[in-house]
């Protein structure tokens, strides 16, 4: 990895340089997918899957390239089990809509944890709203870590799917994703992964997992904004109901019955982002080109360089002391609100992001209104981490 790559970190910002440490919200491009977004633009620009002119041809091609890159990447048996859709939201939405339609009936159960981000429950909320089901919550201690001896009992022969973080964004938590899987699946329930803030960190292998469905964002691993991907086993895919109607999605329409696309098709209604598409291929070819595991020791090793030099600033207390953690690292210090340090930071130049993350039940849990949060990626380095903790120290002794 070149930090090169990444243009948009040389720069200044008030007046010192760029350090960032946001990217659990959104990690910056590298050059080869900030190029391949220009070139589809200046070169292939055209709808696809309809056209037998060249352009549409050319862009049908690459669109699929980058689906099978997709299920390379993520080891899916097939290709036609790579949905795109314009992020992980919608991946969520997107099962819990058609999943719901096809199996969720009044009275039925569906799991999700206290530490999920809100786009892995208010999705089911309103599916319980509309089909008269219950949303039943696994806890988390007060360390990060799941009450896994509780998912047992959580489970009934009213369960119909377990939604869950594989890592969660505010607390950095790892969760044991396949041990969540074998016991759901040993009910015959099946589980659904938010896979966003783990796709750029550790390798995802989702038929090791047997996860039934798997959903993700391209922008938080060096892809695009507006693309994602959620995976589904066949045999959920064949039975689900689309998710939107519209072009592209059908195999035949009259006034009376329409009948549905094939896979994936069936799922990806209208115009697709092409050109993002292309980009997130980009962004799979540069991490495999670095390496997913050696990214993954890499930001381990960040965060445990930032952990320990954060934890000698006297008052400084970190949220989310789970055992297997990625490199997000949330805290406060003394009575200073996340907001009041955020902002000295950034004047600073370091770029963290304050709040509750979209994580307000995770606050709720340790009765605080949210935190700082500091999260690496494969271009940070151990100065920037020392600057950051001088900043800290600076902004304590401000605000005190």
């Amino acid at each position: 990895m070149n930090r090169n790559d990444f243009p948009i970190l040389d720069q200044q910002v008030y007046h010192k340089p760029l350090v960032y440490f946001d990217n659990a919200a959104t990690t910056q491009k590298p050059l080869p997918v900030i190029e391949a977004l220009s070139d589809y633009y200046r070169s292939i620009n055209s709808n696809i899957h309809r056209g037998v002119h060249f352009l549409s041809q050319k862009a049908t091609e690459e669109f699929e390239v980058a689906r099978k890159a997709v299920q390379q990447f993520i080891h899916a048996a097939h290709d036609y089990e790579v949905i795109f859709t314009r992020g992980a939201t919608e991946s969520i939405n997107l099962v819990a809509a058609s999943f719901g339609r096809t199996y969720i009936h009044s009275g039925d159960e569906i799991i999700v944890s206290e530490m999920e981000h809100h786009s892995n429950i208010v999705p089911w909320q309103f599916l319980c709203e509309d089909r008269g089901a219950v949303l039943k919550v696994l806890p988390f201690q007060d360390n990060g870590e799941l009450c896994l001896q509780q998912l047992e009992t959580l489970i009934t022969p009213k369960t119909k799917i377990v939604a869950i973080t594989h890592v969660s964004n505010s607390l950095g938590t790892i969760n044991p994703i396949q041990e969540i899987i074998r016991t759901a699946h040993a009910h015959g329930v099946p589980v659904m992964v938010d896979g966003a803030q783990a796709v750029a960190h550790c390798p995802v292998d989702v038929q090791t997992l047997d996860c039934d469905f798997y959903c993700f964002s391209g922008h938080k691993m060096y892809g695009p904004m507006g693309i994602g991907v959620m995976y589904g086993k066949e045999k959920w895919l064949r039975e689900m109901k689309p998710y939107q109607g519209g072009g592209e999605m059908i195999s035949n329409v009259t006034f009376e019955k329409t009948t549905y696309n094939d896979l994936p098709f069936k799922f990806e209604a209208g115009t697709p982002a092409v050109g993002d598409v292309i980009g997130l291929r980009k962004a799979i070819e540069y991490m495999q080109q670095v390496g997913v595991e050696k990214i993954a020791e890499y930001e381990e090793g960040l965060r445990q360089y930032a952990t320990q030099q954060l934890l000698q600033i006297e008052g400084l207390r970190i949220i989310g002391q789970a055992k297997e953690k990625a490199a997000v690292i949330s805290f406060l210090v003394g009575d200073i609100h996340p907001y009041d340090m955020g902002v000295l930071l950034d004047h600073q130049g370091i770029a963290v992001r304050t709040g509750h993350h979209c994580t307000q039940p995770v606050m709720n849990h340790y009765q605080i209104p949210g935190t700082v949060r500091a999260s690496f990626a494969l271009y940070n380095t151990q100065e920037e981490i020392d600057r950051m903790v001088e900043a800290v120290r600076k902004a304590k002794a401000m605000l005190e």
